[in-house]
């Protein structure tokens, strides 16, 4: 198992109503990074405000930071985290084929949904920034959403135990999810996103082939060329080039 990052803080609950507004609430008082993690949720959320049930047994925890650097660059940390999480499986895992990302924040095992990423942001920090930034994280370790839980056309979600047999508890996966954070976080703030989007982009699910993005007001149907240095999606479609900074992704 890997060892706790140092300057990171610690936090272990036994329930919580979200561990992001768990974080909302100790972000003002705290002096570096913490990691927030809780056995149960009882108003866990996803996306645009979307209600998220965890079933006993799976991962929900929030790191909260106080980022440098512009609003923009802030939100490039998804990418960061979606790259710990899929470093944390192969830890525990080993070099397993079918992990991938899904563009913008989301981890697939085998064609179907691991883990989402979701990222809050409060405040004005002092360089014109955010204040800080909570990074919330749910993984399916040992049992998958019902299927009523689900949005229409969401990928079908799987479980690291399905998938690989392998039985992992949050506790153990927050140590290896940390250790990798600390690492990839290091390397986005002394060399900026360039690094993290080579390694994004290597571990992406459909890269090259044809895609649908969607959002409230439009439909874009185009080949998954690559993501832009500021983490926008770039298609190629019928009528050129677009990048698309925010969408639901269909296959």
């Amino acid at each position: 198992m890997s060892d706790w990052p140092e300057g990171y803080g610690r936090c272990l609950l036994d329930e919580v109503d979200s561990t992001l507004d768990e974080a909302a609430r100790r972000a003002p008082t705290l002096s570096g990074p913490e990691w927030i993690l809780a056995k149960r949720q009882t108003k866990g959320r996803g996306r645009r405000g979307r209600a998220w049930k965890e079933p006993t047994g799976n991962f929900a925890a929030t790191l909260v930071l106080r980022p440098k650097g512009s609003a923009d660059q802030v939100a490039l940390r998804s990418f960061v985290a979606a790259l710990a999480v899929y470093d944390a499986c192969i830890a525990l895992c080993g070099e397993v084929p079918g992990l991938a990302l899904k563009w913008p924040n989301d981890v697939l095992f085998n064609g179907g949904k691991l883990a989402g990423i979701l990222l809050e942001s409060a405040g004005r920090g002092n360089d014109g920034g955010v204040s800080h930034l909570s990074i919330g994280i749910g993984v399916n370790l040992i049992e998958t959403p019902m299927q009523e839980w689900l949005e229409p056309g969401a990928v079908w979600p799987v479980s690291l135990l399905s998938e690989t047999g392998i039985q992992v508890t949050p506790e153990v996966f927050l140590g290896e999810l940390a250790a990798a954070y600390a690492r990839l976080e290091a390397q986005f703030v002394t060399y900026g996103f360039e690094p993290i989007r080579t390694a994004w982009l290597s571990r992406a699910a459909r890269l090259g082939e044809v895609v649908t993005a969607r959002t409230m007001t439009s439909e874009t149907e185009g080949t998954f060329e690559t993501i832009d240095a500021s983490g926008n999606l770039v298609l190629n479609t019928a009528k050129g080039r677009i990048s698309i900074p925010a969408a639901d992704i269909f296959f």
